[in-house]
């Protein structure tokens, strides 16, 4: 029920076609395509922690800034990349005070990051390390910088959605922005009534995304893209011991249709958004390295994606979780790219209610949607979740082994919804 009161209160195989589409979109000639391909923002290399439950996971005694270290380290070590080299590090932060400004220079420091490089924090909320990898990329197109790190981290064991902060008493008579700070769990129940989403589908999706993250977790597909995070964990009696962290562990195999068709509504009595569908609680940090092509390949790195687009468009905040129906259409139309062309689509599954309606209003067939599961199962720490679902995205198109495009999508809390384009070059 933590979770949930924490939920309440905070706010491709290549075709003719798509080869045309991208030649026709990204330049007009020989010498402009040889240009822009060089001006590419392109991602190099990206990592994650395990994502931990809040309060009882394997996180919950570890700082946020031990969290980040960690990813960054192991980012640059992977590549054999000096810090020295990168031109800004963007950090995605919802819960720290000032959006985690002191947090993240503390844990640049702790990684031996030399204090001639810079670093600043983001938050739009729940697609914070998404945007920090569009913050990142404007510094790369605008020639600020060559190479930057975009990352994500989120202690939600250590801080809570709180106080709102300081706002004023106009806001109860402007209905938009009252709405604002409806709960996300009654939100996610106006997207059920509005549209239509019924309790049947709602659990049925939320088992998807279980079994799918088991069933990925068992195949050991999250190994490539997890740093393994050494820390404290203090046990009930009080006693400090150290581990080292693996394995995300909010996944739960067990799960049944039964089983979460028991659960009582969270929001509404007559409601159905519930603990087993919606987003669960969580720790966790990402980190992604992204570069100009040409000063990528100067340094004989690796491309493991291209940014062919990214879009943030507003919604209503009484139904906020509809965000990512209007934002993948829009990046996909700056892509020059349809539905149709892109292979996995990772939505962030904040409920199940607003996951379902977007998957359903874009007519996206379901088994290119979260193909290892999604928020439902992993996990949503708020400021992580971004740049979790670019790693996990690029190491899925990876293991396909062909050229693939793929979208990266979320809603955000006050009416907002992000959306990403990749595209995986090949082996």
């Amino acid at each position: 029920m933590f979770r949930l009161k924490v939920l309440s209160g905070h706010l491709f195989p290549t075709s003719d076609h798509r080869g045309a589409l991208c030649s026709s979109h990204c330049a007009s000639g020989a010498g402009a395509a040889a240009r822009n391909e060089r001006d590419d923002v392109v991602l190099v290399h990206g990592l994650r922690s395990a994502i931990c439950r809040a309060k009882r996971g394997s996180f919950k005694d570890t700082t946020p800034d031990e969290l980040l270290s960690a990813v960054m380290t192991a980012v640059l070590t992977d590549v054999g990349l000096s810090p020295n080299q990168l031109g800004d590090i963007c950090v995605g932060n919802v819960l720290q005070p000032g959006a985690g400004a002191l947090m993240v220079r503390v844990a640049h420091f702790l990684s031996g990051f030399p204090e001639t490089v810079p670093v600043y924090t983001v938050n739009r909320q729940c697609s914070s390390g998404l945007q920090a990898l569009f913050n990142v990329a404007g510094a790369i197109r605008s020639g600020s910088i060559d190479l930057g790190l975009a990352c994500g981290v989120e202690s939600m064991s250590l801080r809570t959605m709180g106080n709102p902060g300081d706002l004023s008493s106009r806001l109860m008579d402007n209905d938009k922005a009252r709405d604002c700070i409806m709960p996300m769990g009654i939100t996610s129940e106006n997207v059920a009534e509005r549209f239509g989403i019924s309790r049947e589908k709602q659990d049925a999706f939320a088992l998807n995304s279980q079994q799918k993250a088991a069933r990925a977790q068992n195949m050991n597909l999250f190994d490539q893209e997890i740093v393994p995070v050494t820390t404290k964990l203090l046990d009930d009696a009080g006693e400090e011991r150290e581990v080292t962290v693996l394995k995300d562990d909010g996944i739960r195999p067990g799960t049944t249709l039964a089983g979460l068709r028991k659960l009582r509504p969270a929001f509404k009595p007559d409601g159905s958004t519930t603990a087993g569908n919606s987003s669960q609680v969580s720790d966790g940090a990402a980190a992604v390295l992204i570069g100009r092509r040409s000063a990528v390949e100067a340094l004989g790195l690796p491309v493991l994606g291209v940014l062919r687009a990214s879009a943030v468009v507003g919604v209503p905040p009484d139904v906020m979780g509809i965000g990512p129906a209007a934002a993948i259409p829009a990046a996909l139309d700056q892509a020059g790219l349809t539905l149709d062309d892109i292979d996995v689509f990772e939505i962030n599954e904040a409920f199940a209610s607003q996951a379902v309606y977007c998957v359903e209003k874009l007519r996206i067939p379901p088994e290119k949607v979260n193909p290892n599961g999604g928020a439902i199962a992993l996990g949503h720490p708020l400021g992580c979740t971004g740049a979790r679902q670019v790693v996990t995205l690029l190491n899925e198109l990876k293991r396909r082994g062909k050229r693939a495009y793929g979208v990266v999508s979320m809603c955000i809390g006050t009416g907002m919804g992000a959306a990403a384009v990749f595209e995986y070059p090949g082996p």
